[in-house]
């Protein structure tokens, strides 16, 4: 038997899967919570399922479903990037996860890395939930594919960069109303189910600016009007991206 057979052989895993690892841990925490499920896939199926079915908002010509679709898939990405990420990662910094966590082999940065992964995986299966149901409703998508992913990132990237910015400078009480509070409001003014156009003309430019805006006119361009890329949309994404994940980069506390 040579030398060192049994020799203990301490230290870290290797970078790529201890982030897979931690990615893995994110996803089931975030699909086991009654709350997390509430927000990225009962409230977005049922406000898809409901509004299609039940004429209550003008969507202008064609099925509603047509209308809506791009909109909740724009809503579900905010619901697991933003809202979703901002209250666990808040509570997490709280209960002193995040300190722990960052005294840990896997670096920081590779840390948010496995949050993003997880987001983005949670986002896949949404979208393919959402898509399916949206299909059996009689939707009808047009498009370039690779549009309506080019901006489905954009919108993921900068609804997270709002969501750590959140979690990383609020307290977590603070972060939890604040979350919903914005996400209800985004949802009735962001043009996820009602048009902006139904709003007043003073207020659409405004409501224009708006992430969530953004996301479902872009997709509603592409998916709905089989529009090519719409450039204007997916540059104010990129702009709330920027500035959110600069802004996270920054100012996020740990402790």
């Amino acid at each position: 038997m040579s030398a060192g057979t049994y020799t203990p052989r301490p230290g870290a895993a290797p970078l790529p899967r201890m982030i897979a690892a931690q990615t893995a841990l994110e996803t089931r925490m975030l699909l086991r919570n009654g709350e997390q499920l509430l927000l990225t896939v009962i409230i977005p199926t049922l406000l898809l399922v409901l509004f299609s079915a039940v004429d209550v908002v003008d969507t202008g010509s064609g099925a509603s479903v047509d209308f809506l679709a791009p909109g909740i898939l724009a809503l579900a990405v905010m619901s697991t990037a933003f809202t979703g990420q901002a209250i666990a990662t808040g509570f997490e910094r709280r209960y002193g996860v995040l300190k722990r966590l960052a005294a840990s082999p896997l670096p920081r940065w590779a840390l948010m890395t496995a949050k993003t992964l997880s987001v983005l995986v949670t986002e896949v299966l949404q979208i393919v939930l959402l898509t399916a149901i949206a299909l059996a409703l009689g939707w009808s998508p047009e498009g370039n594919p690779l549009s309506v992913l080019l901006l489905l990132v954009l919108g993921t990237a900068a609804f997270s960069g709002l969501g750590l910015l959140m979690a990383g400078t609020l307290k977590a009480e603070a972060t939890l109303a604040a979350a919903n509070l914005v996400f209800l409001l985004l949802l009735v003014g962001g043009g996820v189910i009602v048009p902006l156009d139904k709003f007043p003309d003073a207020a659409q430019s405004m409501l224009g600016l708006l992430p969530v805006s953004a996301l479902s006119e872009g997709l509603r361009d592409v998916l709905q009007h089989g529009a090519s890329m719409p450039w204007a949309q997916a540059g104010i994404l990129a702009v709330w991206a920027v500035l959110g994940l600069g802004a996270a980069a920054k100012l996020f506390r740990w402790e």
